[in-house]
């Protein structure tokens, strides 16, 4: 049996706090890894084999959600799911303009338009004022027609789907969540993966749901749209038939990812639980000396990544690492300031851009220990104490 977790471990060898530690949580469930990945060697069954349709069943049961698909990785499930709805050309999906390329990426490569909004300087989640003034900027141009709106849960807290849903609701848009960081989170009693018609989520192994490799879900209460991204996970093809019903691609989840998820998925409230005993020892800690994450009422974040604001981030980060703690900038770089997405800009984001040159991640992930954890707080504060 797999042991619970203890809120006292040995620091790391190297005196190191990491940002992420794999390795200890692997250790930690190493046994029953190794069981259930030896069962999917043996019965040899690697494509969508019986881990992957229980990793399911078990996704939809823990979320609430109707339908539930695995599929290969984060980015594969928000493409996946516009195609599912019909986004095509011409469409404009609206996107956070302070998240990981993946997002606007996905919208892109299926040739829709991503369209940037700025985000809550409170929570870094879509704003939805802005979101108001975005649709009614494309609406006024007509060079595109609104079709999706995609919020992101950032850093694991889910988005304001109420406000979202309701300016969604008037203009016939649907709403996809960008659930990659959120599994686990919370609104009221609804669980991510149920907070919108559609959901995507990732398995990246650092995310607080992870495998050992790429994976990912699309989670709906629709069945039209569940039917299509089975047909489009796998070629477009319907069941076992040969023919293409609909254009698709490879974008099944491995059946040895599927096992490592099910093992995982065995702990996964206590490693929650964890984490927000973690994240509320620095809030405790650091409010008085740096921006901490803000909670709103009724809402509950997985905490797949603990994000400060400080000013002179940088000189920050350089004195956290000599003090021996890693950090990470989660992002660097608002989505209209990559190459890749400078030709769909044209709209002011002054809170994203401000974000990107003040938040840092610190230290997160279930096995750190409570003297980690202060330690961080203390090299933090010495950090700010010198800045």
């Amino acid at each position: 049996m797999t042991p619970v977790l203890s809120a006292v471990r040995a620091v790391a060898n190297d005196d190191r706090v990491g940002l992420f530690d794999l390795q200890r949580q692997r250790a930690r469930l190493e046994s029953d890894l190794k069981a259930r990945i030896d069962a999917v060697l043996a019965h040899g069954q690697f494509i969508l084999g019986p881990e992957v349709e229980m990793l399911e069943k078990r996704l939809a049961a823990y979320t609430g959600a109707a339908h539930v698909m695995g599929v290969s990785s984060g980015r594969d499930a928000l493409m996946i799911a516009l195609m599912a709805i019909g986004v095509k050309a011409g469409d404009a999906v609206f996107v956070p303009a302070f998240t990981f390329a993946a997002t606007a990426g996905a919208v892109v490569s299926i040739g829709a338009s991503p369209v940037f909004v700025d985000v809550d300087p409170m929570t870094y989640n879509m704003d939805p004022a802005d979101l108001e003034l975005a649709i009614a900027e494309v609406e006024a141009e007509g060079r595109l027609k609104p079709a999706v709106v995609m919020p992101v849960d950032l850093y694991g807290l889910p988005a304001d789907y109420v406000a979202i849903g309701k300016i969604a609701a008037k203009r016939g848009m649907t709403v996809l969540a960008d659930a990659a960081q959120s599994m686990g989170g919370a609104a009221g009693n609804a669980r991510v993966g149920a907070l919108a018609p559609i959901s995507a989520t990732s398995f990246y192994p650092t995310k607080p749901l992870g495998c050992y490799g790429d994976g990912g879900a699309i989670l709906t209460e629709r069945e039209d749209l569940a039917e299509r991204v089975r047909m489009i996970r796998s070629h477009g093809r319907q069941g076992t038939g040969d023919a293409a019903m609909v254009l698709g691609l490879t974008g099944r989840l491995d059946t040895i990812q599927a096992a490592v998820l099910l093992v995982k998925l065995d702990v996964f409230e206590v490693e929650l639980d964890r984490r927000r005993v973690i994240a509320a020892r620095y809030n405790h800690g650091l409010r008085d000396v740096v921006g901490v994450p803000v909670m709103p009422d009724g809402l509950r974040s997985a905490f797949a990544i603990y994000t400060i604001r400080v000013p002179h981030r940088d000189r920050v980060r350089v004195l956290l690492d000599e003090a021996g703690i890693g950090t990470g900038l989660f992002y660097r770089l608002a989505l209209h300031e990559h190459p890749a997405f400078r030709h769909f800009d044209g709209r002011r984001l002054a809170v994203s851009e401000r974000l990107t040159g003040e938040v840092l991640a610190l230290p997160m992930h279930p096995d750190l220990s409570d003297e980690e954890v202060d330690r961080v707080i203390a090299a933090v504060r010495a950090a700010m104490a010198k800045v």
